[in-house]
């Protein structure tokens, strides 16, 4: 195998000329020999995509052996009829992880993008239905209700009219001009991006008037109208991420939009468990590579395999962070059931209240239903009941003519805090 074989068959790295111009050549090659071979080998497998540069150049990809790993791991873990994490597909459950992923988008999402709002706040605001009180607040509000609405549009065909919706909802209230909301930009505003840190111009995206019939090519290229062949719809979802973000449609609010796109392909495509991943938040860890994707692409060539492969990444990650996250939270039920067992201070009709309260969330309970679940009188049902609720770890509310009682959203942390105190 040449030598320029070896390194595009590395499964560890994609090197574009700014990284590999620093690296030791193999012997008898000088570093812009081994560039040359390199670039050759790429070149000769890879295959274009309706997406076109500002000069009409066609961007293109090439499925390597590390993008086949990842591809083959997403659709094990996330797609189809693949079972989830019992939390996840657990009707009792669910919701509260869909909200948890929610939240955590939209907040990372917003952060990617200068919201200077901490995850405490942002998180007080969404769970108590509270009115933003800053534009940082209110995009991330928006981010929450547009990723909610993704699920109602997913079985629906992406138009032009359908990301201008998108964009009015993920940009409402945050612009300086309202009338930005959900258009695209004139010929008059002119848009380039620029590097956060130098003031450097990365990208000049293409003239606003091939707008209208770039965003209408991305829409087709979505809804599989327009292109031969079979693509896996990962790819695709990232190439729809890509594209948008490329183009640069609107004055502000591009990569909110772009990342709400990916997550409408990919939902569309029936890899559910997406609604319950955030790619924000992960991105966010290291958003300097995130920016770097895109920038290597458009300077080399249009190849779009630095991109796919870090969104592949990410996504690997992503789906790991939820499983550690779905992990830990069922490490937590196990020690509230321990903490009730042994430190709480309640009674065992208590207990067994708690304990099925803390496994199914959505639950509901009367003095009747207490009263028969442990064959008591009603006075101590009664008693069970408004005890609980004045510590704060039942909600009770009158339904008819009968109060009914319904575990708080924090109810684990609540019984840390009793524990604490216990102890």
């Amino acid at each position: 195998m040449e030598k320029a074989e070896v390194e595009a068959a590395r499964r560890d790295r994609y090197l574009h000329w700014d990284e590999l111009r620093h690296r030791q050549p193999p012997e008898g090659l000088t570093v812009e020999d081994w560039w040359f071979g390199l670039k050759m080998r790429r070149l000769a497998q890879r295959q274009s995509v309706p997406l076109r540069d500002r000069q009409g150049k066609a961007f293109s990809f090439w499925l390597t052996p590390r993008m086949f790993e990842h591809l083959h791991d997403i659709d094990l873990r996330c797609g189809g009829s693949v079972e989830g994490p019992e939390p996840v597909t657990n009707p009792d459950t669910r919701d509260r992880y869909y909200v948890s992923s929610l939240v955590e988008e939209a907040i990372t999402s917003s952060q990617l993008e200068g919201a200077a709002v901490t995850r405490s706040v942002a998180k007080e605001m969404l769970r108590s239905g509270r009115r933003p009180t800053d534009a940082g607040e209110r995009m991330i509000l928006n981010n929450f209700l547009t990723m909610r609405q993704l699920s109602e549009w997913k079985d629906e065909a992406l138009t032009p009219e359908r990301i201008l919706e998108m964009h009015r909802m993920i940009t409402r209230e945050t612009l300086g001009d309202p009338s930005e909301e959900g258009r695209l930009r004139r010929s008059d505003e002119a848009i380039r991006v620029e590097d956060a840190q130098t003031g450097e111009v990365v990208h000049f995206p293409p003239p606003a008037n091939e707008l209208s019939g770039r965003l209408q090519a991305m829409c087709d290229f979505a809804n599989d109208t327009k292109m031969e062949g079979y693509l896996h719809p990962v790819i695709r979802s990232i190439l729809l991420h890509f594209w948008l973000a490329y183009d640069h449609p609107f004055v502000d609010g591009n990569g909110r939009t772009a990342r709400a796109i990916f997550y409408w392909s990919m939902l569309r495509h029936k890899f559910w468990l997406f609604e319950f991943i955030s790619i924000s938040q992960t991105i966010l860890e290291a958003p300097t590579k995130y920016y770097r994707a895109f920038l290597h692409t458009e300077t080399d060539d249009n190849d779009l395999n630095y991109f796919i492969l870090h969104q592949l990444e990410v996504i690997h990650r992503a789906i790991d962070h939820l499983h550690r996250y779905i992990g830990r939270k069922s490490g937590e039920l196990v020690e509230m059931q321990a903490i009730l067992r042994y430190r709480g201070g309640f009674n065992h009709r208590q207990v067994a209240l708690l304990r099925h309260a803390l496994k199914h969330p959505s639950v509901s309970f009367t003095a009747a239903s207490h009263q028969n679940s442990h064959q008591v009188v009603r006075q101590t049902a009664r008693n069970d009941l408004d005890e609980l609720s004045s510590l704060g770890l039942l909600s009770k509310a009158k339904v008819g003519k009968a109060f009914r009682y319904r575990p708080v959203a924090d109810l684990s942390e609540k019984l840390k805090q009793i524990a604490a105190g216990a102890g």
